[in-house]
């Protein structure tokens, strides 16, 4: 079965340039649907602690690799540190219960969710009395060099970054030893992102797009809002494709 082709990271890794991201994918659904994907070629699968699911996609790894359809050798997992783990010490024990939960013994990539960090505890996001969202004072640059911590023990291939800016990406690159692999952002043709994708390749930082196709069912989207696969010239080019 023909396979997604691949491109190499700065650290000489392989990246497959098409995944199966598994962000708002259902409880109960999320696990036939990671197999499915397996089945008809996927092997790269983008997975976060925040999306809650990841001992579904992890019963799917599981199946696909006992049946013998891949080997663990033929996947390529993502996961994602959230922003409640940013201290340095919480950083190994975050990633741990992500191997644990996916059923694996290591990650080819681990990123960092945000470049911001909230209150530690067990509240994903937690807000004060108002409902505003409660920050920690870990800085990021410290987080990161935990990140690296864990690249050299071995618990992932590779560590990156996601939803970072030039500003904070240039403050990471002054202070890291191991310089990301990439930064996943969210990119389409309605948020092309050229400015941040120029400045990524002049550092050597492979760009990974989330949301290709404008996440039509996006929470947080209006009434009204223009929907990318309704767009007459994306559906024109799709015609003629």
């Amino acid at each position: 079965m023909p396979q997604a082709p691949k491109i190499k990271f700065n650290n000489g890794e392989e990246f497959p340039i098409f995944g199966l991201g598994t962000w708002k994918s259902k409880p109960g659904e999320v696990t036939q649907a990671v197999m499915d994907a397996i089945d008809v070629g996927y092997r790269h699968f983008d997975c976060a602690h925040v999306y809650a699911n990841e001992k579904e996609v992890g019963a799917a790894l599981k199946k696909k690799m006992e049946d013998g359809t891949v080997t663990r050798g033929d996947l390529y997992i993502t996961s994602k540190l959230w922003n409640t783990y940013h201290k340095p010490d919480m950083v190994e024990p975050a990633l741990k219960t992500t191997l644990q939960n996916l059923g694996l013994e290591y990650l080819d990539l681990y990123l960092i969710h945000w470049p911001f960090a909230l209150k530690e505890g067990d509240e994903l996001f937690p807000v004060d009395a108002e409902g505003k969202a409660i920050f920690s004072d870990a800085d990021y640059v410290d987080t990161w060099k935990a990140m690296e911590q864990v690249q050299k023990k071995g618990l992932t291939k590779s560590i990156g970054v996601s939803n970072f800016n030039k500003r904070q990406l240039e403050r990471l690159l002054a202070n890291c030893t191991v310089p990301p692999v990439t930064n996943q952002i969210e990119v389409h043709p309605y948020l092309n992102q050229k400015k941040l994708i120029e400045f990524c390749k002049s550092k050597n930082i492979t760009i990974t797009a989330y949301s290709p196709l404008g996440s039509p069912d996006r929470p947080w989207a209006k009434p009204g809002d223009p929907q990318l696969l309704e767009d007459p010239k994306i559906k024109t080019i799709a015609e003629s494709a």
